[in-house]
C-alpha cells in the first residue's frame, strides 16, 4: 500500500516556513513519505483569516522576532533577519511550480535556496532578478526562469495552488497535511512526526 505523501505548505516570508523546510525531508525519509512542496501567498491568507503578519502584532511582534532567531539557533539553522521584512513572494514561488512541473527535486533544492539566500543572506528575493539569479545558480537557464514566471500560466497556476490550499483549512506557514491531518508551525514537526510514527492517536 502505497504511503501518502506529507503535504507542505510555505511562504518565502515565513522564518517558521524556512525553519521547517530545512527539517521536512529528514522527517519524510524517516517515515518513509514523499514531501510535496506547495508554496503558498500569505497575504491571500491573511485576508481570508483577518490576520496580520506576526511582527505587525502588538507585543507578539517584538517576541516572534526573538523567537524566530532562538528557534534556528536551537536546531542550528543560520539566521538573520532580514532588513526588509515581509516580502512579497510570488517570484520564488511561480518559480517553484514551473521547476517542479520539470524536477520536483530541483524544485526543492531552489526553495531551499532562495530560504536561505532571504534569511541568512538578507537577499530580498521577491524580486524577480534574485529569484532568476538563484535558478541560474542551480543550472536553471535565467531567461527561461524569468520568461516563465512571468507566464499567465504559472500567474494562475499559484493563484489557483493558494485557493486550494485555502479550501483545504490552510491559514499560515508553515502548514502540513497528511493523510488528511493538518498540523500548523515548525513548533508542530515533532507532533507531526510522531503522528507518523505511532499512525495517529
Amino acid at each position: 500500500m502505497t504511503k501518502g505523501p506529507i503535504e507542505f505548505y510555505f511562504d518565502y516570508s515565513s522564518p517558521y516556513g524556512y525553519l521547517a523546510a530545512t527539517l521536512i525531508e529528514d522527517i519524510g525519509a524517516a517515515h518513509d513519505r514523499p514531501v510535496v512542496w506547495k508554496p503558498i501567498l500569505l497575504g491571500v491568507v491573511f485576508k481570508a483569516t483577518q490576520m496580520a503578519p506576526l511582527t505587525e502584532v502588538p507585543l507578539k511582534g517584538d517576541y516572534s522576532k526573538h523567537d524566530f532567531a532562538r528557534s534556528c539557533r536551537y536546531h542550528n539553522v543560520p539566521f538573520r533577519m532580514p532588513a526588509v521584512f515581509p516580502i512579497a513572494s510570488q517570484a520564488p514561488a511561480r518559480g517553484h511550480y514551473w521547476l517542479w512541473d520539470q524536477d520536483p527535486q530541483l524544485a526543492k533544492r531552489f526553495s531551499l535556496a532562495a530560504y536561505s539566500a532571504y534569511f541568512v543572506e538578507g537577499t530580498d528575493v521577491s524580486a524577480p532578478e534574485a529569484s532568476a539569479d538563484i535558478a541560474a545558480a542551480l543550472g536553471v537557464d535565467r531567461d527561461a526562469f524569468l520568461a516563465a514566471i512571468g507566464s499567465p500560466e504559472i500567474k494562475v497556476r499559484l493563484k489557483q495552488e493558494t485557493e486550494a490550499a485555502l479550501a483545504k483549512g490552510v491559514f499560515g506557514s508553515p502548514f502540513m497535511i497528511v493523510d488528511g491531518e493538518p498540523f500548523w508551525g515548525a513548533d508542530r514537526l515533532p507532533m507531526l512526526s510522531a503522528w507518523l510514527e505511532r499512525g495517529g492517536w
